[in-house]
């Protein structure tokens, strides 16, 4: 079994094997390619977008600079997803995005991690596990989501979250270790931020 279908399968695999580096490099050119392009090349940034992820839905959009160790060919992204500056996609193995999700600047998903035992971290041993995000989903600025975690649809992870277990569908979920705060309720329907309530023509219940 070589290391990068070790990689692929989830198990310990090295790391700097020269068949895994050089694919990796080659992926890392188009991400090249898509930080370098300007502003107004937003046509430009869609098709890199589909050579570069797994799969991109439609209303997809990743704010430069986007950091991606495969340049996002473990990534699936369904429809209308937004990432604001500096998403870092860690994608040694899948990251599965649903549908209208929002990603807040500097945000972290890492699929890569290593022994905790020294004597495998010295040799360069690494493993991934899958990471799952829900639809319409937010994770706000800065939050990190740490390899195998699922998050439910619907949930809000605050800003500067560290996320290193499975966050349920419908909540709050805030802090370091990231923990769930509370159900989205009928309080969340009624004001947006505080004490900011929406207007009468505000959206639907069912949008």
């Amino acid at each position: 079994m070589t290391e990068k279908e070790k990689m692929d399968a989830g198990m310990l695999y090295l790391s700097g094997n020269e068949e895994i580096m050089e694919e990796q490099t080659a992926r890392l050119e188009l991400l090249y390619d898509y930080n370098a392009t300007r502003p107004h090349e937003g046509e430009k940034r869609a098709e890199l977008l589909k050579k570069m992820l797994g799969k991109v839905g439609e209303g997809c959009y990743i704010e430069p600079p986007f950091y991606s160790n495969w340049s996002g060919k473990h990534v699936f992204f369904g429809n209308n997803v937004y990432a604001n500056f500096s998403l870092t996609l860690v994608d040694d193995s899948n990251i599965f995005v649903g549908d209208n999700v929002m990603f807040g600047p500097n945000v972290t998903v890492a699929t890569a991690g290593h022994p905790i035992a020294p004597e495998y971290r010295k040799q360069g041993y690494q493993y991934s596990a899958d990471v799952r995000i829900g639809n319409n989903v937010w994770i706000g600025a800065g939050a990190i989501i740490m390899p195998g975690v699922s998050i439910g649809d619907d949930s809000v992870i605050g800003g500067g979250s560290v996320v290193t277990r499975n966050i349920p569908s419908g909540v709050v979920a805030v802090g370091n270790p990231c923990r769930v705060l509370r159900e989205i309720g009928e309080r969340d329907r009624e004001f947006y931020f505080r004490d900011r309530r929406f207007d009468e023509a505000g959206p639907s219940s069912d949008e």
